[in-house]
């Protein structure tokens, strides 16, 4: 999965902290943002300000995922399930 990744960081939780994910990413050019997990010998050092931002996006799927039609994904097309997620999207970030 990590062959076709592109992007600046990875920003993931405790449990994609490995060594082999690590050095796939630094083969990349990808930062990990993952912090260690508290059992590591000697711990990874990881950007805190970015990770906060791995916070953000799981609540604002968090929220998405309130609108059922989301959740269940109850549009017949894919053009009509985005148009349905821009919409609750804009609601969401004008509340």
């Amino acid at each position: 999965m990590i062959e076709n990744l592109h992007g600046r960081a990875l920003l993931a939780d405790r449990a994609f902290n490995a060594d082999w994910l690590r050095q796939a990413l630094a083969r990349k050019d990808i930062t990990p943002v993952i912090p260690p997990k508290s059992n590591r010998r000697f711990p990874a050092a990881f950007d805190k300000d970015t990770y906060k931002w791995r916070h953000m996006v799981e609540n604002f799927f968090g929220k998405l995922k309130e609108n059922r039609g989301i959740s269940m994904r109850s549009c017949k097309t894919d053009q009509s399930f985005k148009a349905f997620v821009s919409i609750a999207a804009i609601v969401i970030q004008t509340k």
